[in-house]
């Protein structure tokens, strides 16, 4: 028996390849992109049902990072506004999202790695490979050197930025340190100094600035300690060097040193982001 001609050419077997994870990010990218934009504000938030899903960030219009929520979309969402609101060079009124509620048997599928797939041979997504999803890096990555487009190189910290729920008074150290912690838009790590439930903070002002909450912290700790603020965070060790190269600005005795923090000439690329300690 003669085979017919195209199938001697083509053959009788080969290689079919249906990729559904990239038709499912296809869909969602699809999905996000035909919604209306919404400010990311506390009332836009007030508004969304307290379930998973996936989401993309917008500034300034352009599409800047895609996530998923396990447990709660305005949960997530108000972590970066949060954090956001602490960083010098970004308007939060130009800042929107979109996000779409998934199902929880789908977010073992990683919608928000099957979305960043698809922006992937698009040019990509800035925020995804630049660090802004990081938690606190921990104390031996203080000294890292951090690349030029890494989010905090690029949105700093802001130190005027008011802290909340601090009130004027007469505070122990130990629970000025607590506050502040909690009323500010970015981590503050420190170690208790000794004798933290002794000492003394008198503050005079209702939700004092960063610097001027960091100021007099740095009156109350013995000689030794100091405070670093660096592009994305800041810290407070008595045995800390006394220079790091993301720093911006170092108190100590009540004194403010400036500093010209420091960046490599090389991007942060997808792989570090990958290789982040959580």
């Amino acid at each position: 028996m003669k085979w017919p001609d195209r199938q001697v050419k083509h053959g009788f077997h080969g290689d079919f390849r249906l990729s559904i994870t990239k038709a499912l990010g296809d869909q969602l990218a699809v999905a996000l992109d035909g919604m209306v934009q919404a400010p990311l504000d506390d009332n836009s938030l007030a508004v969304l049902e307290e379930r998973p899903g996936v989401y993309q960030l917008y500034f300034d219009g352009d599409l800047v990072y895609v996530g998923k929520a396990d447990k709660t979309l305005p949960g997530r969402l108000k972590n970066h506004l949060r954090k956001l609101s602490g960083r010098l060079g970004i308007d939060l009124a130009h800042v929107t999202f979109s996000c779409l509620y998934v199902d929880e048997d789908f977010s073992a599928l990683a919608p928000e790695q099957l979305l960043i797939s698809h922006y992937k041979g698009k040019g990509g997504i800035s925020w995804n490979n630049n660090g802004f999803g990081n938690k606190d890096p921990g104390r031996r990555r203080d000294s890292t050197l951090l690349k030029k487009n890494h989010f905090d190189v690029v949105y700093s910290i802001d130190l005027g930025k008011r802290v909340e729920g601090l009130k004027p008074g007469e505070y122990i150290l130990h629970d000025f340190l607590k506050a502040l912690k909690s009323g500010l838009p970015y981590n503050f790590r420190y170690a208790e100094p000794p004798e933290s439930k002794l000492a003394k903070i008198e503050l005079s002002t209702y939700s004092p600035s960063a610097d001027e909450a960091f100021r007099l912290v740095s009156e109350a700790l013995p000689e030794s300690w100091q405070v670093a603020a660096l592009m994305g965070y800041v810290i407070m060790y008595d045995d800390s060097p006394d220079e790091y190269k993301s720093a911006c600005r170092y108190y100590r005795l009540g004194q403010v040193t400036e500093a010209v923090p420091e960046s490599s000439s090389e991007e942060m690329t997808a792989d570090d982001e990958l290789n982040r300690d959580e």
